[in-house]
Order: structure tokens, then C-alpha cells, then sequence
């Protein structure tokens, strides 16, 4: 299995990028989000990776983000989305956008994407509610990390006690909203517990 792949960008196309690792040259397909990111070739890069086995080949696919790959994966779990069409979702949508469209069950958000007909639109906010927006890597949809006093103490708190940095801020975020930016570190801490255990 090739998770990640850290080289030196020889090629960049509209929807796949080269990547040379150690003399041998890494063809990867990738979001149009993901293949702006990259730079201009002869640039040192360093992208997640999955691998896809399939009859008529392999393919290799690259993120660059943990949200975004995973992302990719929960929605090549949905029946009629190959790696292409995630792709092309990721391309138009940010993982967290994506959330938030499912969240909402907002179909013609995610039929933006090329290749993507309502009734896959639809298959796809169905399959992934509650899957998504729950998953601490994909984000959750307007959450943004809490930032300053006693959030930042409450942050660290929930790290303290094991929570991955995505899960803590999540929770600390979703604290913060429902008790507002003036809560005490305690009742911070506390809620955030209950929304982190959920």
C-alpha cells in the first residue's frame, strides 16, 4: 500500500500531477483543488495517497489533506462513485462544504460536480448522512477551530486527554457556540465532553 509520496513535481495536468521519487516518476490522479496546490514543476511536494486495485489497472490517487482523502474514501463508498467522480465532488467542494451539504440534504450542491446526475446527488447525501458530518477528519461544516482564552484552555484540556486535534476542536467549537465566547473554561470543558461522546 502507498499511503503518501514525497518528491520532486515533474508534471502537472488538469486532472493529474507526476511526482519523480527517487528516479522513478509517481503518476497521480487528483482533485483540481488538490493539483492548484501543488506549485510549479521542480517543486519539493508531499502528498497522501490511495491506492486503488481494480481488473484494468491500478490507480493512484492524491490529497493533499488527511480530510480530503478521507473524505474520498466515504464517498467511494457510496454505489456509482469510482475515484473520478470523488474527484470531481472534491474539485468543486472542500470536504467541509460537502458536509454541510449532506447535513442539509442539499442534492443540487453536490450535483455541481461533473458527473454527478440527481439521482447520485441524491444516493450520495443519503449514503453519507451521518457518516460524514460526524467523521472527525472530514470537518464539520462552519466549524472553525476555537481560538483564544478559555477555548484554547479547553482545546488543550481535550488533547490532554487523548482526543485527536480535529475531534477537540469540533467539540470545543459546538461548546463554544451553544454557551457563547464569554463561557467559563469549566462549563467549556464540560460540554465539550458530552458533544465529543456523542
Amino acid at each position: 500500500m502507498i499511503a503518501r509520496l514525497a518528491g520532486t513535481l515533474v508534471e502537472v495536468a488538469a486532472d493529474h500531477a507526476v511526482v519523480d521519487v527517487a528516479g522513478v516518476g509517481y503518476l497521480v490522479q487528483a482533485s483540481g483543488r488538490t493539483l492548484d496546490s501543488l506549485g510549479g514543476v521542480g517543486s519539493e511536494v508531499l502528498l497522501l495517497t490511495e491506492l486503488q486495485v481494480r481488473e484494468d489497472g491500478w490507480t493512484l490517487f492524491a490529497f493533499g489533506s488527511t480530510g480530503e482523502r478521507e473524505t474520498f474514501r466515504l464517498l467511494t463508498s457510496v454505489q456509482g462513485v469510482g475515484g473520478r467522480v470523488a474527484l470531481a465532488i472534491l474539485s468543486v467542494l472542500t470536504p467541509e462544504e460537502l458536509a454541510g451539504a449532506v447535513s442539509r440534504g442539499d442534492k443540487a450542491m453536490v450535483g455541481r460536480a461533473n458527473g454527478v446526475g440527481p439521482k447520485l446527488a441524491q444516493r450520495i447525501v443519503n449514503e453519507l448522512a451521518g457518516k460524514i458530518g460526524s467523521h472527525p477528519l472530514a470537518g464539520v461544516a462552519g466549524a472553525a477551530p476555537p481560538r483564544g482564552g478559555a477555548a484554547k484552555d479547553a482545546l488543550s484540556a481535550l488533547a490532554n486527554l487523548g482526543f485527536k486535534p480535529a475531534e477537540a476542536s469540533s467539540a470545543v467549537a459546538a461548546a463554544v457556540e451553544d454557551l457563547g465566547p464569554d463561557a467559563s473554561l469549566d462549563s467549556l470543558v464540560r460540554l465539550a465532553l458530552r458533544k465529543a461522546a456523542k
